[in-house]
């Protein structure tokens, strides 16, 4: 696999090594692979790894197919695949309701990842989860198409710099425009697929919410997620009493076969390698 990156105008001069370690966050067995083979090209030249980086600085980067092992991954069908961005290194899709993102047994083929492999087969790339949706949200959902860039969309998630706007219709009036939902996340004592909100043990969990349209008994909001909890967004709405509309788990007057109407309407993020504004919107949205 080959790699070419440009080096972003705001990133600081500092030597090859350290550019792989603190901006493409390479592991330590892999930058010394590509010191002794002589795999980095500055410019199209070999350099020493002392050489300091300048921004514009283009690097060639060549890795062997026993640097990055790939995990076995089913195929499963293409066809379900719905492409929002797409290019060498990453990949957005529109996920349909009721299809989970990944496996969780080595026997299963009907997840958005086996279907994404095996879209990507034809390229000889696999992919690589960044996030994940519930079974029953829709909507966009990021992978990497290589390990490269897998740690370096992990980092910029963590840091809140891949912006996920969610749709919600709720049950009841939600008069307020604008508010926040600052509650910690924790594990349900007696059932192991809930989350509840745990002032005392859980997580940090805070969900900005502005409210689109409301009636007496149903509302329409957009979300966005400062942080990435389980069912963060589910839990948060039925803690101030609006469960969102078809949630089996939080919503106890949801009805059999109504699906859950919590949709992820739009992502955004730069992209670390060209520096790219990258927006899209995961059609048709709830509302």
């Amino acid at each position: 696999m080959e790699l070419t990156v440009q080096v972003a105008a705001n990133v600081p001069v500092q030597p090859i090594t350290e550019y792989l370690q603190n901006e493409l966050l390479l592991p330590r067995k892999v930058r010394h692979f590509l010191r002794t083979r002589r795999n980095v090209l500055v410019n199209g030249v070999s350099q020493p790894f002392h050489t300091l980086l300048q921004p514009g600085d283009t690097l060639q980067l060549t890795f062997l197919a026993s640097d990055y092992p790939e995990a076995h991954i089913l195929l499963g069908n293409a066809a379900l695949v719905h492409v929002l961005y797409e290019d060498r290194d990453i990949l957005i899709v529109n996920k349909p309701v009721g299809i989970k993102t990944h496996p969780n047994a080595p026997q299963e083929n009907e997840t958005m990842l086996n279907h994404v492999a095996a879209y990507l087969a034809g390229q000889q790339q696999a992919p690589y989860v960044v996030h994940r949706l519930d079974q029953e949200t829709s909507g966009a959902l990021l992978f990497a198409k290589n390990p490269v860039v897998l740690p370096i969309l992990g980092r910029l998630l963590a840091e809140k710099k891949v912006y996920r706007t969610y749709q919600a219709q709720v049950v009841g009036n939600v008069a307020k425009k604008e508010f926040v939902i600052d509650a910690p996340l924790g594990r349900h004592r007696h059932d192991r697929r809930k989350r509840v909100v745990d002032e005392k043990n859980g997580q940090s969990a805070r969900t900005h919410v502005t409210v689109c349209y409301h009636t007496p008994h149903e509302s329409g909001l957009m979300l966005q997620l400062e942080t990435g909890r389980t069912h963060q967004i589910r839990v948060h709405l039925a803690s101030i009493q609006h469960p969102i509309i078809g949630d089996p788990l939080y919503n106890p007057h949801a009805k059999s076969g109504e699906r859950l109407a919590l949709h992820a309407v739009a992502l955004d993020l730069t992209h670390p390698f060209t520096q790219e504004k990258i927006h899209v919107e995961a059609l048709p949205s709830l509302f």
